[in-house]
């Protein structure tokens, strides 16, 4: 006789510690993997410690429907929807992750102990900011990160960049576009002569030597203030971190595969979010550099999406062979 129904689409556990998946982060790429496998009638828990990377800025762009909502409401709007499909949201941080069987034990902070038959990793990053004297206090308000987040709000004001080493020129000539007066500070970073013909092509100007500080008047920033004693105007500074930490250390200990970026090195997936670790999915700011809001809730979507076939196939062929779903 064929299974009842509901133990095809609602594979409850007796442990109340115990899931089909346990999505670790609870950004845009974890509620969103969340939400689907919730619609799917998964028994799922979000974990999440509670410091998105972009908390600092008081609004979003670029997300159809959603621009300029903050950060903190988007984030709130989605978990009240999780609720809505029975998705546990609980904050906490994973300290330790072990294969168990065909699943996986993770250890929180709090020493709790859950177990899950498929993971799906969303942890993000840390950006690091150049080591500039105030810059980190005024990130993700003047001191800016991405000209497709923050550029509009800034456009025709006179805006500086900071060169970074993997890509002296890139931010600087995307930002070109945003106001006539961009000045790229070097900051010691040598440029190539093709470097150069870009930025005079863009008018970009440059400025040599190494910047020391930020300058702030009334709580705003008006200029850059360089080792020699120079201070060059602008009203918002553009410099995308000297480092960006992918929060990657759950992969890591499962062995998973990364690669490498001019950045730095970031957990390797395929298209639908897979690792090269069998049942663990990444999806989000912990799988590249670039994955804006909008990019990781697509990411998470599929990865919850793949997931959820990749639990029923592996049911229903168990079943088939007369055996027990694992």
């Amino acid at each position: 006789m064929n299974a009842p129904r509901e133990a095809l689409v609602e594979d409850r556990m007796d442990d109340e510690n115990g899931y089909e998946v346990v999505v670790i982060g609870g950004g845009a790429a974890g509620l969103s993997a969340g939400l689907i496998l919730g619609r799917s009638r998964r028994r799922t828990l979000v974990v999440d410690a509670g410091e998105p990377r972009n908390a600092p800025s008081g609004h979003m762009q670029g997300y159809l429907s959603r621009d300029g909502m903050s950060p903190a409401e988007f984030l709130a709007v989605g978990r009240r929807e999780l609720q809505e499909y029975g998705v546990e949201v609980r904050p906490g941080e994973v300290t330790a992750a072990t294969r168990e069987g065909e699943g996986f034990a993770l250890t929180l902070a709090d020493g709790t102990v859950l177990t899950a038959r498929r993971l799906v990793v969303a942890t993000g990053l840390v950006d690091e900011p150049p080591a500039i004297e105030g810059l980190a206090e005024r990130w993700g308000r003047d001191v800016l990160h991405c000209p497709f987040c923050h550029g509009w709000e800034v456009r025709d004001r006179p805006l500086g960049v900071v060169a970074h080493p993997a890509m002296p020129v890139h931010q600087a000539l995307m930002v070109s576009r945003l106001s006539p007066d961009v000045t790229l500070f070097l900051n010691g970073v040598e440029l190539t002569g093709e470097d150069a013909r870009l930025l005079a092509a863009a008018d970009v100007r440059t400025v040599a030597g190494a910047v020391e500080a930020v300058v702030v008047e009334d709580d705003r920033l008006t200029g850059v203030r360089l080792a020699d004693g120079r201070t060059v105007g602008c009203a918002a500074l553009f410099a995308a971190g000297t480092r960006l930490l992918p929060r990657d250390a759950v992969p890591r200990q499962l062995g998973a595969e990364t690669y490498e970026t001019p950045f730095g090195a970031f957990v390797k997936t395929d298209e639908t979010g897979r690792t090269s670790v069998p049942g663990v999915w990444a999806a989000g700011n912990v799988t590249g550099p670039a994955e804006q809001v909008v990019n990781a809730a697509s990411a998470g979507y599929r990865a919850g999406a793949v997931l959820h076939g990749d639990l029923l196939m592996s049911d229903l062929a168990a079943r088939a062979a007369g055996g027990a779903a694992g």
